[in-house]
């Protein structure tokens, strides 16, 4: 097992285990850049941790099933289900919250971790928004149809 793998298993360790934002900061290079479906592109080690926080303030007792994992180079690939309830409340880009659904999510993704140096660099994240919100009661009803 290479780097990436490493520092990309400790990143999902941390999240699956609430670690505090500092903790989970710390995976990632200072100048690193996070690509993510609801989040867009967001740049710096602390704004990716925000990111994280809230995600993990919405979902405690998320869990992740890995499905399956590479590593190639210096970039490590997850693709799996992330789980759990959402108990917390929904954080959005724009500073808005809703309060938590009570409703289970089971999402499936895929992430890439480019890691120079111990620490992630570069960050995609992949799952479908329109699933996220229709499994928390979100989305209007045609939509759902």
């Amino acid at each position: 097992m290479g780097q990436a793998r490493e520092v990309m298993d400790q990143l999902t360790e941390a999240l699956t285990t609430h670690q505090d934002p500092k903790t989970i900061g710390n995976l990632f290079a200072e100048d690193a850049v996070a690509h993510t479906p609801d989040g867009g592109e967001i740049h710096g080690r602390e704004n990716i941790a925000e990111y994280w926080r809230q995600m993990t303030d919405a979902v405690p007792e998320a869990r992740f099933e890995s499905l399956s994992s590479f590593e190639v180079g210096d970039t490590a690939i997850d693709e799996g289900i992330y789980s759990g309830r959402n108990t917390g409340p929904l954080a959005f880009p724009d500073g808005t919250t809703l309060p938590a659904t009570q409703k289970d999510i089971a999402l499936h993704g895929v992430d890439f971790a480019t890691v120079k140096d111990g620490r992630i660099t570069s960050y995609r994240l992949y799952f479908d928004q329109l699933e996220f919100l229709d499994q928390l009661g979100l989305l209007p009803e045609e939509l759902t149809q």
